[in-house]
C-alpha cells in the first residue's frame, strides 16, 4: 500500500508552527551551573518539516514574527538556511511587555543526569496565529501541498491556534491535501480546557490521513483505552502497543497510518530506541536498538520527518518505518532540536549501523 498523495503541488509539505528558540548550556551542564550557552531556532513542526527542506522537497511554514524584533531576524534566517520558505503576518511587539517568540531552556543532561526543560512562553506571538490571517484558498488550492503536518502542541497552544488548526485541517481536506497529526500532548496546556480541546483534538484527528502517537496521547487526547502495563518483555509490549493502535483505528477510520516511537533510557546518552508503524492493516515493527545520544530533544520528530519524507518519496512502506527510525536516531547526535542529513545515503547507513568514515 502507498498513500495517494496530490499531484501538481507547489509544496510537499506545509506546517503551522509557533516558532521560538531554545538556549542550552554547553558540555551537557545544567543551566544553573552554566556561563556557557548556544541559542538556536526551534519548534515540534519545523523540526519534522526539516527532514524533507534538508532532503530537497519544498517546505513552508506558516507562522507569525514580531515586529522588528532580532530574534524575528534570527528565526527567519534560520528557516531559509534550512531552504524552507514562510509566510505569516509582523506583529507589534506593544512594548517592554508585548509580544515575543518562546524561550525553551533546556540542558542535555550527561550519564546518570537527566534534561531538565524550563519553558518560557508567556506573551508568545504564536499564540495570536488565525486562519483569517492567512488566504488558505490559495495556500491549499491554489499552490497546493501533498501534506500538512500539526502538532498537539500548536493546537493546543491557545484558543486560536486550536481554531487555527481545525481550519487548517478543514482547508487540506476540502483540496486533497493529506493531513498528519501528531498528538503531542502536553499536560500543561490543557489544564482547564480539557473538553474544548478533546473536542478539538478528535475533530482534527477524524482527519488525519497519518496519526502519530504514544499510548497517554491517544488515551488523554482522545479517550481511547490505552495498553496494558506491566508488560513481561518487549514483545508483550509491542502486542499491548498494537492491540491499542486497533482501538483508535476504529475510533478513526479515516487514517490509515498510525505510528509510534518506542524508547528505553538506560541512561541520558544510552537509549534503546523502536518503533512500531501499521499501514491499511500490516504491521511493521523495529525492536529497540541502542542508539547513543548527544541531546535527546527532538528524537521524536525527526522519527516523524523520517517517516514523512519516505511517505512523499512514494517508497514501499516498510522502508517507511526504517528511515524513520533513522532519521529519528540521527536527531539526537545534534544539538539542534532537528536532524540536518547531508542525503539519503547518510540516514540508510545509520540504519544499516555503519558508523565507518566516508571519504
Amino acid at each position: 500500500m502507498s498513500i495517494e498523495l496530490r499531484k501538481n503541488c507547489k509544496y510537499a509539505m506545509i506546517v503551522p508552527t509557533s516558532m521560538g528558540v531554545r538556549i542550552t548550556p554547553l558540555d551537557g551542564q545544567p543551566v544553573y551551573a552554566s556561563d556557557r550557552y548556544i541559542m538556536h531556532v526551534t519548534s515540534a513542526e519545523s523540526n519534522v518539516a526539516s527532514i524533507s527542506s534538508y532532503l530537497g522537497l519544498p517546505v513552508k511554514v506558516l507562522t507569525t514574527f514580531v515586529k522588528g524584533s532580532p530574534i524575528a531576524q534570527f528565526i527567519k534566517h534560520n528557516l531559509a538556511g534550512r531552504h524552507m520558505e514562510y509566510e505569516g503576518p509582523e506583529v507589534d511587539q506593544g512594548g517592554p511587555w508585548g509580544y515575543r517568540h518562546q524561550f525553551n531552556i533546556a540542558d542535555s543532561g550527561y550519564g546518570s543526569r537527566g534534561p531538565r526543560v524550563h519553558n518560557d512562553r508567556a506573551g508568545e506571538v504564536g499564540r495570536t496565529l488565525s486562519a483569517k490571517d492567512f488566504d488558505l484558498d490559495r495556500i491549499f488550492g491554489e499552490e497546493g501541498a501533498q501534506v500538512v503536518h500539526m502538532s498537539g502542541l500548536i493546537a493546543a497552544l491557545s484558543e486560536s491556534t486550536s481554531q487555527f488548526c481545525l481550519e487548517i485541517a478543514r482547508a487540506a481536506k476540502k483540496y486533497g491535501t493529506r493531513v498528519s497529526f501528531d498528538l503531542n500532548y502536553r499536560a500543561t496546556f490543557w489544564k482547564g480546557r480539557e473538553k474544548e480541546l478533546r473536542d478539538v483534538f478528535t475533530e482534527i484527528a477524524s482527519t488525519a490521513d497519518i496519526l502519530i502517537g504514544n499510548e497517554e496521547d491517544y488515551q488523554l487526547c482522545l479517550g481511547v483505552e490505552g495498553p496494558e502495563a506491566g508488560g513481561k518483555d518487549i514483545a508483550e509490549t509491542i502486542e499491548h502497543f498494537k492491540e491499542m493502535i486497533a482501538r483508535v483505528k476504529k475510533q478513526f477510520p479515516n487514517a490509515s497510518v498510525f505510528a509510534n516511537t518506542l524508547r528505553e533510557v538506560v541512561n541520558v546518552n544510552h537509549h534503546l530506541w523502536g518503533a512500531i508503524l501499521l499501514e491499511d492493516n500490516n504491521w511493521h515493527v523495529v525492536e529497540p536498538r541502542p542508539i547513543t545520544v548527544l541531546d535527546r530533544i527532538g528524537g521524536g520528530d525527526g522519527f516523524v520527518g523520517g517517516l514523512l519524507y519516505a511517505i512523499l518519496r512514494g517508497w514501499e512502506p516498510e522502508k517507511w518505518i526504517q528511515f524513520a527510525w533513522a532519521t529519528g536516531a540521527m536527531a539526537t547526535t545534534f544539538l539542534t532540536d532537528y536532524a540536518q542529513p547531508a542525503d539519503e545515503a547518510q540516514v540508510w547507513s545509520i540504519w544499516a549501523g555503519n558508523a565507518r568514515v566516508q571519504r
